[in-house]
């Protein structure tokens, strides 16, 4: 849809559809002589606008909710409504046929055995490959409790696949573990340990019988800040998601699983993700450089990593079906990206049969009535070619070989009952290999923020006293056996026991949302990204261990918003959370409860310590500036190891050494009109748009461009020792090509030259304090003709006090171009690049040039 030729040239954005005024009106002045007469003319305007008025007011009531988007597309008075989607045709440019698979590099062993399998089956088994189980999955199931299934081919001794979610750990089964949320890795800005993460992750999957990993997330990169999943992602800077992601993908097949990179793009915001009632999907409208530079990039390092899949999202992108588009898919991806998997639907975002296959989407989950038989007719009658419908099925098995899954796999969903409650073999995932790394994952993640009057590290307080209501164990941690949005199953055990997240999933957008998870820590963010661990380390829970062994008096009230405060108390602490889930977007960046219950406690103790568990940004004006608040950590979402690693961070076992992935605002309208989602109003209001006008300046562009000073500006983040920066070195590769434009052959991930080294940059960096500790070196470079400064490259050093290390910094053809939307590919510039490193994008004190 939105994608069909027009015979005359497209509208543009946001144009209404002409009448053709001339003829009309002079027909009817011919019918109505009156009408020839200004008294007949005035006349008949008052007719049409007293009905208007009547409607401008059915119209107020309707839009109660905030309606003031500056970058949606909003009706004007006397503006039709649309009704037809033939009104988009034309906005996104058509791209056929959908290429065929080649098997290029390290693809070429497992192109040939998908050629030779594909090569025996009929088309109903083709088919079948690319078609769901219908009724088979979850937990209303009756075939296993993988998310989706794809059937098996006996004769051809093939088991089908398990599809299972997500980015966190294998959710809704027993005995496996919760890692980090995708925003906690991304705040440890580590690579090493993402690569640590998603081996032991995929381990998991693995022993479960899960072929098919849901995961990575870099869709949403972040956008929308009040986006509802960007907890599941990694961060609003495509280079921090691109590095951490290529890590992710890696890590993950290493354990021959399959990734499904997600969601294929622009799924930017839940609010309309999916078609309610006479309303369509939003539309994510998105230009070509801003799409190249931003949304693109991270899926663009996913693909040169080798993930064998892609899922492609709900959203409409520049008013096309995510799934049934045909420049993304077939353009972007299978072409210019050179992409060799597969692409699978999201759930339930198959919304065009023949043309979503012709688009380029391979795999539909978790079934569809468009596809299975109404496929294979398709096929017959000319619709969709034959040849097609073996490129799906040739991606589909091209990954299962390329990972290795013809070699010793478990069964499909072997550790993924239906229903855990009744008996069932136990399958354990757990491997205690993983333990180092759920608690070093979540040490890292967590970010100091402010600690003034050596507030941390605590030193064995003779008096302590907690408060808030993310600090306890959840009240209930129970799997229920039914369908639906079961609490444990998606991750809302300690909000209301799912309620909001059922209402986003019903699509109930507009709800009365709350901004936390009152009943108990939060750990993870709710929807399918959420994680079902065998175990959880509550922070209370664990302080609790700490002060039995340090002989410490502990009160606490987990409850009351105004509690008594022990005065006395050596420190006050006051866990408490901000919740996002799937399904539905942040109602809020802060919520009156929570900042008045930090504001009472500090109004009574001159040592309060503010600990966030934050699914997204948090804002804090309320009260950090309150004397009393000494420290505020950004704790997000660590995962099952939560409460033992706030306490080792609390008392110095372990040091901060987080950063933040994101820029916190002093005010929500710092952002502008990237802070909320985009709702259907005027002449859209069943269209909706999303017209993503500030183009590459999100976050930290934003901020930079506008001369916005943030509270916490992006790579921010304390520690517990101090580091000195020194000795700068830029250095352009003699031999290294600088001509404009890349001319290299497209492998996965673009053309090849993009990855050639064009320069490096190196600084020694030095531990001056007294402590052991981790500092992340930041490169921002100053490109021509583009923002001020963008993040370039990132190293993580750990370093005993007085010691010394070298960041080095390579910067590759890729990193230092733009892209040229004339010319249609990287444009490296002659000229001078500005170069920056330091401890944060606003705290730089190294800097030179560059020449190109």
């Amino acid at each position: 849809m939105g994608e069909k030729r027009q015979e005359s040239q497209p509208l543009a954005q946001g144009q209404a559809v002409p009448p053709d005024r001339t003829s009309w009106w002079a027909k009817m002045q011919q019918r109505f002589p009156t009408l020839q007469r200004k008294r007949g003319v005035a006349l008949v305007a008052g007719l049409m606008i007293l009905p208007l008025f009547g409607l401008l007011g059915l119209l107020a009531l309707r839009n109660r909710h905030d309606s003031g988007n500056d970058g949606a597309t909003g009706g004007t008075a006397g503006q039709a409504l649309i009704t037809d989607d033939t009104y988009f045709y034309g906005q996104s440019e058509p791209v056929y046929p959908s290429p065929a698979m080649t098997g290029v590099g390290a693809w070429a062993d497992a192109y040939r055995k998908a050629l030779d399998f594909v090569g025996q089956l009929t088309i109903e088994e083709k088919v079948l490959l690319a078609s769901g189980l219908p009724t088979s999955t979850g937990s209303s199931g009756t075939l296993n409790g993988c998310s989706g299934n794809i059937d098996a081919i006996p004769r051809m001794n093939f088991s089908g696949f398990c599809l299972n979610d997500a980015g966190q750990g294998v959710r809704a089964t027993d005995f496996v573990s919760g890692f980090p949320s995708g925003i906690h890795v991304a705040a440890s800005w580590n690579k090493d340990l993402a690569r640590d993460r998603a081996e032991s992750m995929g381990l998991e999957f693995r022993v479960k019988g899960v072929n098919i990993h849901l995961g990575p997330v870099v869709g949403p990169v972040g956008r929308v800040v009040r986006g509802g999943r960007n907890w599941e992602g990694f961060s609003p800077d495509p280079y921090l998601s691109g590095s951490l992601v290529t890590e992710t993908v890696t890590g993950i097949q290493s354990q021959g699983v399959i990734t499904s990179t997600k969601h294929f793009i622009g799924n930017e915001q839940e609010t309309n993700r999916q078609p309610t009632g006479d309303t369509e999907s939003v539309s994510s409208n998105i230009d070509d450089k801003a799409m190249h530079e931003l949304y693109l990039w991270p899926f663009q390092d996913a693909v040169k990593a080798g993930t064998a899949n892609v899922m492609c999202s709900y959203n409409r992108v520049n008013n096309s079906y995510g799934c049934a588009n045909s420049k993304t898919q077939n353009g972007l991806l299978k072409t210019e990206l050179g992409f060799q998997g597969a692409i699978t639907s999201d759930w339930d975002a198959l919304h065009a049969g023949v043309a979503s296959a012709n688009s380029g989407m391979d795999m539909v989950m978790p079934n569809s009535k468009l596809w299975g038989d109404k496929l294979a007719e398709a096929v017959r009658n000319g619709s969709v070619s034959e040849d097609r419908l073996t490129d799906m099925a040739t991606r589909i098995m091209a990954g299962y070989y390329q990972v290795g899954q013809d070699k010793d796999f478990p069964e499909p969903g072997i550790g993924m009952p239906v229903d855990i409650t009744k008996p069932h073999d136990i399958v354990d995932a757990r491997n205690i290999s993983s333990q180092k790394v759920l608690l070093d994952g979540a040490i890292e993640g967590h970010v100091l923020v402010k600690n003034i009057k050596n507030a941390l590290p605590l030193k064995k307080p003779r008096m302590l006293s907690v408060y808030g209501y993310s600090a306890r164990s959840p009240d209930q941690w129970n799997y229920k056996s039914h369908g639906g949005v079961a609490a444990w199953t998606f991750g809302g055990e300690s909000s209301y026991l799912g309620r909001d997240t059922q209402a986003g999933f019903s699509g109930h957008y507009f709800e009365d949302f709350s901004d936390i998870a009152p009943n108990g820590t939060l750990f993870s963010g709710g929807g399918s990204g959420a994680v079902t661990p065998a175990f959880v380390s509550s922070p209370y829970d664990a302080l609790n261990a700490r002060a039995f062994d340090d002989r410490t008096a502990v009160f606490w009230d987990f409850f009351s918003p105004d509690p008594d405060v022990a005065s006395i108390s050596d420190a006050c602490l006051v866990i408490v959370n901000a919740y996002a889930s799937e399904g539905y977007d942040r109602p809020n960046l802060r919520d009156d409860y929570t900042d008045g219950l930090i504001r009472h406690v500090a109004d009574r103790c001159n040592n309060t310590i503010v600990i966030f568990h934050n699914a997204g940004i948090r804002l804090v004006d309320q009260w950090i500036d309150h004397p009393n608040v000494t420290a505020l950590i950004f704790a997000h979402l660590p995962g099952e190891a939560s409460g033992r690693a706030l306490v080792s961070l609390l008392y110095g076992e372990s040091n901060p050494s987080g950063k933040l992935p994101y820029t916190v605002a002093r005010n929500e309208s710092d952002y502008e009109h990237v802070a909320k989602p985009d709702l259907p109003v005027g002449q859209f209001e069943r269209f909706p748009q999303s017209n993503f006008t500030e183009g590459i300046y999100i976050d930290y562009r934003h901020f930079d461009l506008k001369n916005i000073t943030p509270r916490y500006e992006f790579g921010f983040g304390l520690s517990y020792t101090t580091f000195n920066y020194s000795n700068l070195k830029i250095e352009k590769r003699d031999d290294a090509n600088t001509d404009e434009y890349p001319t290299g052959e497209i492998r996965e991930g673009g053309q090849v030259d993009l990855w050639d080294v064009i320069a490096s940059v190196s600084a020694d960096i030095k531990n001056v304090g007294d402590v052991y500790g981790g500092e992340i070196s930041q490169l921002y470079v100053g490109i021509p003709n583009a923002p001020v400064r963008q993040l370039r490259g990132f190293e993580k050093s750990f370093l005993n006090a007085t010691e010394q290390a070298t960041a080095t910094f390579p910067l590759t053809r890729r990193d230092l171009s733009v892209w040229d939307v004339v010319a249609q590919k990287w444009h490296l510039q002659p000229g001078e690049y500005r170069i920056f490193v330091g401890r944060s994008s606003r705290d730089l004190p190294l800097n030179g040039t560059l020449t190109i």
